[in-house]
């Protein structure tokens, strides 16, 4: 695996290691490196070298550092000099760069070829408010999804094989954040996230916000339940590659009655309310939610507990049960 340093000029680093870590999951092979105010040009060149001791494979190393000309970026450029054939380095660190760094190791072995991969990733996570400030350049391409470019496709007309696929469906009382805009979504690669809750479909807001949060390359949409129904029986989206999220167990139960093809379900977090009882640090469960999974289980429905593609898998039987403990059902 691709060993990454992370260096900067003061906590930068260490701070950025977190959020992605928060985002992404923990991550092996990864280390900071940071410059302090009363430290100079060797204390980093020696932390660098004793990072690059720790990695599994020193042959492949990419150095992420916030900025290009500083002591950071001149410390890891002389190391550099000994391995340009197989390290890279990429200034102007930020978040989008690091977790796409992250993600790139899942299926790059080379250094400088994720070096390469992830300068669009990082200037596309340069966005201004107003959108008008924002320069204007040509769009990106969009997945092939085999649905209308320029005009809408007869109903009955059978795309692919007429069968939508389901790459991961997910219940996140969060919707669509960073972890599954980057971690699920690189992993699953679907070409359309679609979100499926009543109550989302009937906010103009929320709606808005899901869709600008989608990664470069995805679609993004929110349905109402029965819109989703229809939607798993069209066979117009036949070539469509869907990574779906409720937003609670019972849309989930509601649209696997109405025809949705799912098998499992991959439980991310569900918040806090009144009659719920907090299971672990992001699940919470009432007694409707309970029924629920009871339901969903008795149906063949199995559980998959993790909030990263990385984390190991939890019991997620145990969790319901200590619920219906806690709630005296």
């Amino acid at each position: 695996m691709v060993g990454i340093i992370l260096a900067s000029h003061g906590s930068f680093a260490e701070g950025i290691f977190q959020s992605a870590e928060m985002i992404f999951g923990k991550q092996e092979n990864v280390q900071t490196v940071t410059l302090q105010p009363s430290e100079g040009p060797d204390d980093v060149h020696a932390r660098m070298e004793k990072a690059i001791a720790t990695f599994d494979d020193p042959e492949q190393v990419l150095f992420l550092i916030d900025l290009w000309g500083g002591t950071p970026f001149n410390q890891a450029s002389n190391i550099f000099e000994e391995h340009k054939d197989t390290w890279g380095i990429v200034a102007g660190m930020n978040l989008p760069m690091v977790i796409e760094a992250y993600a790139s190791r899942l299926s790059m072995d080379s250094a400088q070829e994720i070096a390469a991969h992830i300068i669009e990733t990082a200037k596309d996570g340069v966005k201004v408010k107003p959108e008008s400030l924002q320069p204007k350049e040509a769009k990106a391409p969009v997945a092939d999804d085999g649905q209308p470019k320029g005009g809408a496709i007869p109903e009955g007309t059978v795309i692919g094989d007429g069968k939508i696929k389901y790459v991961l469906a997910r219940v996140d009382s969060r919707l669509l954040h960073g972890q599954v805009a980057t971690s699920w979504t690189k992993s699953t690669a679907p070409n359309r996230i679609i979100v499926v809750s009543d109550n989302v479909a009937q906010d103009n807001l929320r709606k808005s916000m899901i869709v600008q949060a989608a990664p470069p390359g995805v679609k993004a949409n929110v349905v109402p339940v029965a819109k989703m129904e229809e939607v798993a029986k069209d066979p117009r989206f036949g070539n469509t590659k869907a990574l779906i999220l409720f937003e609670n167990p019972e849309d989930a139960l509601q649209a696997i009655k109405g025809g949705m093809d799912l098998s499992e379900l991959n439980i991310g977090s569900m918040s806090h309310s009144t009659g719920k009882v907090a299971v672990n640090n992001v699940l919470s469960m009432g007694p409707e939610d309970v029924k629920t999974f009871d339901e969903l289980k008795k149906m063949g429905i199995k559980f998959d507990l993790r909030k990263v593609p990385g984390d190991k898998k939890g019991n997620f039987d145990e969790l319901v049960e200590k619920a219906r403990t806690e709630l005296g059902l």
